[in-house]
């Protein structure tokens, strides 16, 4: 069992960065991918990014690619994303995901555990 808890959300200008952090529960941490997902107001929820266990592969939507990064701190148990040159159509709640998988980790359901998300909105 993992537990996610997404923090760093907030409202940001065009062209601005935030960074969102999630802990993690559990001693297999380190044995598992992590993800964020997104879902915009009245939309599906959608993959933003991901990073593997094993090699630390990344993963990135082509919306986020150059823009976002995501790290992972195994000691720490948490897995970041930073966000930088933000704009407004990426406004939407942020969630946290983790699967013991390694492939195909870029769609939901290929992740076990979710956190409960955090808001961010970026203004024009």
């Amino acid at each position: 069992q993992v537990q996610l808890v997404e923090s760093g959300g907030g409202l940001v200008q065009a062209g601005g960065s935030l960074r969102l952090s999630c802990a993690a529960s559990g001693r297999t941490f380190s044995r598992h991918t992590m993800g964020w997902f997104r879902q915009p107001p009245g939309k599906e929820r959608e993959f933003v990014a991901a990073i593997t266990w094993s090699t630390g592969k990344t993963y990135y939507a082509d919306s986020v690619k150059a823009r976002f990064t995501i790290s992972r701190d195994n000691a720490k148990n948490t897995v970041y994303l930073q966000m930088n040159s933000l704009k407004p159509e990426d406004t939407a709640v942020y969630y946290c995901a983790a699967t013991p998988r390694e492939f195909g980790v870029v769609t939901v359901p290929m992740y076990d555990y979710w956190g409960q998300g955090t808001q961010v909105t970026v203004s024009s």
